[in-house]
Protein backbone atom coordinates (compact mmCIF):
# COMPACT_ATOMS: atom_id res chain seq x y z
CA UNK A 1 0.00 0.00 0.00
CA UNK A 2 1.18 3.77 -1.16
CA UNK A 3 1.60 6.31 1.55
CA UNK A 4 0.24 9.26 1.96
CA UNK A 5 3.40 10.84 0.54
CA UNK A 6 3.74 8.82 -2.22
CA UNK A 7 0.02 9.17 -3.51
CA UNK A 8 0.58 13.08 -2.86
CA UNK A 9 3.19 12.67 -5.99
CA UNK A 10 1.47 10.69 -7.75
CA UNK A 11 -1.99 12.47 -7.47
CA UNK A 12 -0.48 16.57 -7.39
CA UNK A 13 -3.78 17.40 -8.68
CA UNK A 14 -5.59 16.07 -5.47
CA UNK A 15 -8.87 18.21 -4.60
CA UNK A 16 -8.15 19.88 -1.42
CA UNK A 17 -9.03 18.92 2.13
CA UNK A 18 -12.43 20.96 1.81
CA UNK A 19 -13.37 19.62 -1.23
CA UNK A 20 -12.94 15.95 0.20
CA UNK A 21 -14.87 16.80 3.41
CA UNK A 22 -17.85 16.45 0.72
CA UNK A 23 -17.17 13.65 -1.01
CA UNK A 24 -17.59 9.25 -0.80
CA UNK A 25 -14.13 7.62 -0.32
CA UNK A 26 -13.31 3.98 -0.07
CA UNK A 27 -11.71 2.84 2.65
CA UNK A 28 -10.21 -1.04 2.64
CA UNK A 29 -10.52 -2.91 4.24
CA UNK A 30 -14.39 -2.18 4.56
CA UNK A 31 -14.44 -3.81 7.86
CA UNK A 32 -12.30 0.03 9.16
CA UNK A 33 -15.33 1.78 8.21
CA UNK A 34 -17.48 -0.40 10.44
CA UNK A 35 -14.39 -0.16 13.02
CA UNK A 36 -14.30 3.20 12.93
CA UNK A 37 -18.27 4.27 13.30
CA UNK A 38 -18.60 1.81 16.20
CA UNK A 39 -15.54 2.89 18.13
CA UNK A 40 -14.77 6.58 17.44
CA UNK A 41 -11.50 5.73 15.99
CA UNK A 42 -10.87 7.51 12.55
CA UNK A 43 -10.02 5.05 9.06
CA UNK A 44 -7.95 6.24 6.13
CA UNK A 45 -9.71 6.45 2.50
CA UNK A 46 -7.30 5.20 -0.54
CA UNK A 47 -6.77 8.89 -1.18
CA UNK A 48 -5.12 9.86 2.04
CA UNK A 49 -8.42 11.44 3.85
CA UNK A 50 -8.31 10.26 7.67
CA UNK A 51 -11.94 11.18 9.29
CA UNK A 52 -14.30 9.00 11.97
CA UNK A 53 -17.67 8.08 8.99
CA UNK A 54 -20.71 10.24 10.08
CA UNK A 55 -22.63 10.64 6.55
CA UNK A 56 -24.18 8.45 3.98
CA UNK A 57 -21.71 8.32 1.28
CA UNK A 58 -24.58 7.56 -1.34
CA UNK A 59 -25.32 11.20 -0.88
CA UNK A 60 -21.87 12.30 -2.33
CA UNK A 61 -20.23 12.03 -5.52
CA UNK A 62 -17.27 9.36 -5.06
CA UNK A 63 -13.53 11.08 -4.82
CA UNK A 64 -12.57 10.79 -7.82
CA UNK A 65 -8.69 10.26 -6.45
CA UNK A 66 -9.81 6.86 -4.22
CA UNK A 67 -11.74 6.05 -7.70
CA UNK A 68 -8.76 6.57 -10.13
CA UNK A 69 -6.14 4.44 -7.19
CA UNK A 70 -9.07 2.03 -7.04
CA UNK A 71 -9.47 1.27 -10.47
CA UNK A 72 -5.28 1.30 -10.63
CA UNK A 73 -5.41 -2.12 -8.81
CA UNK A 74 -8.35 -3.68 -10.78
CA UNK A 75 -11.08 -3.30 -9.03
CA UNK A 76 -14.41 -2.51 -9.75
CA UNK A 77 -15.77 0.86 -9.06
CA UNK A 78 -19.51 1.13 -8.53
CA UNK A 79 -20.77 4.31 -9.96
CA UNK A 80 -22.75 5.93 -7.33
Amino acid sequence: MATVDELTELYPNETNSEERDRMAHIVYPASAVTEAIVTGTPCTALCGKVWVPNRDPKKYPLCPTCKEIAEGMGWKVPDL
